[in-house]
């Protein structure tokens, strides 16, 4: 190449001489020898990584937006107070149902400075260049804010990887794969919240085309077909017009699910009134509460998670098996008594079973897992409860707080042609209230 260009490559430090044919001779071999020693130091490298990830400690060099190293111990985080009074803002705006970019507007329109802007006003970190634009925060840049665990104190290592020592690309591990260690510094957010953030990032909204939206979008349901319920409205609309249909019934026809129709004012007079008579019963009867609630969850678990035990018991026992066939069915290829086609078949096979078994068996020990943490989920939505005993009006923040879904079933009409409508609860932690 550099013939052919004219030009003449001179390296000093490594003796090369393009104009020398001797020089370009070994060249190959030396750029072997230095891709040897690149590959040898990333290893040695990731070696020291793992080793330093797996015992806990903070990979990161630059502690997450919301922290600071500690001044006396680097290892250690510490609340930067003034942002974290934006993350809780950030969380608590979610709650009210805004999403990543209304949320990115709002912090824009108030002029808060964006992550990088704020490290570089407390250098926390060197920012060499000026920053045009200190408040242009990215719905991005929200919406991974939202999903960090690292706020309600875990650290998360192993996040991401890198496919070769060449390439400078990061790429995401699988959830199975990132290391968590909790509570390893002090929480911005409470797991309750961070919780009910995750369900609701599940089911995004987006506001309608009129740029209204409400508080159930996400969370009704259809009770029947167990899809959601379509907001409608119209910018001719008044509040009392606006409602929800089931979605089935727009998509597939009415013959399929029935168009389980409910004005929006309707919907929401209803659910606050059911929630303001749990949040009464709670308040003057809670011990009995707390009784029922724990006799229900134990009836309940206590048959799945026997079930449950006999699957998982029976999964592993046949995973065990399967690998003393492999060993077997190796030997016997070793011992020529197997062809190498026939064992790669056989081989195939039980490593494909082996791999269903695995996959079938993970969330069956995750689901017994959040079983067995029913107690304290039943003690949490206590605790929740006792800061609405004064309910008065229903906001996002608290329908979202207190509820997961809300089930609309079919409207009936009596003999006397009056219209009643069944709506079911199920509340966070908690599940389908009241109990009868």
């Amino acid at each position: 190449m550099f013939a052919e260009k004219d030009i003449r490559f001179i390296a000093v430090n490594n003796g090369i001489d393009s104009a020398s044919q001797v020089d370009s001779d070994f060249t190959p071999f030396l750029n072997i020898i230095n891709e040897w020693y690149a590959k040898d130091t990333s290893k040695k490298i990731k070696a020291v990584f793992k080793a330093k990830g797996e015992s806990g400690k903070h990979l990161t060099t630059i502690p997450p937006y919301g922290y600071m190293k500690d001044p006396d111990d680097k290892d250690r985080w510490i609340i930067d107070d003034e942002a974290a009074k934006v993350i809780k803002k950030i969380f608590g705006l979610c709650l009210e149902g805004f999403g990543p970019t209304q949320i990115a507007k709002q912090l824009q329109a108030e002029r808060i400075l964006t992550p990088l802007a704020h490290w570089k006003k407390t250098e926390l970190i060197s920012v060499s260049n000026e920053i045009e634009y200190p408040y242009n925060w990215a719905a991005r840049t929200v919406g991974d804010i939202l999903e960090r665990r690292e706020y309600i104190g875990d650290t998360v290592n192993f996040k991401t990887h890198k496919l070769s020592y060449k390439s400078k690309k990061k790429v995401e591990n699988p959830k199975e794969d990132q290391m968590i260690f909790e509570n390893t510094h002090e929480p911005i957010i409470d797991i309750d919240t961070f919780e009910k953030v995750q369900e609701l990032r599940k089911n995004k909204r987006r506001p309608s085309r009129t740029g209204k939206t409400n508080m159930f979008s996400g969370i009704a349901y259809c009770a029947d077909c167990g899809q959601k319920l379509y907001y409608c409205t119209s910018k001719y609309f008044e509040s009392r017009q606006d409602h929800f249909v089931c979605s089935t019934s727009r998509k597939k026809g009415k013959d399929v699910c029935g168009t389980h129709f409910i004005r929006a004012v309707v919907l929401e007079t209803g659910v606050l009134a059911h929630m303001r008579y749990v949040l009464s019963y709670v308040e003057n009867y809670e011990y009995r509460f707390r009784q029922i609630m724990s006799e229900r969850q134990k009836a309940e678990t206590k048959k799945e998670l026997a079930a449950k035990r006999r699957m998982i018991t029976k999964s592993e026992k046949r995973i065990n098996e399967l690998d003393r066939l492999f060993k077997s069915i190796y030997e016997d290829k070793a011992n020529g008594l197997l062809s190498e086609s026939r064992f790669q078949k056989l081989a195939d096979e039980y490593e494909r079973e082996q791999d269903e078994l695995k996959q079938s068996v993970r969330p069956l020990t995750e689901e017994i897992s959040k079983q067995e943490e029913q107690s304290s989920n039943l003690e949490r939505f206590i605790s929740k409860v006792h800061k609405y005993f004064d309910l008065e009006e229903l906001t996002p923040t608290i329908l979202n707080d207190l509820v997961k879904r809300v089930y609309v079933h079919a409207p009936q009409k009596d003999e006397n042609g009056k219209r009643t409508q069944d709506i079911d609860i199920h509340y966070d932690l908690v599940g389908l209230l009241p109990l009868s």
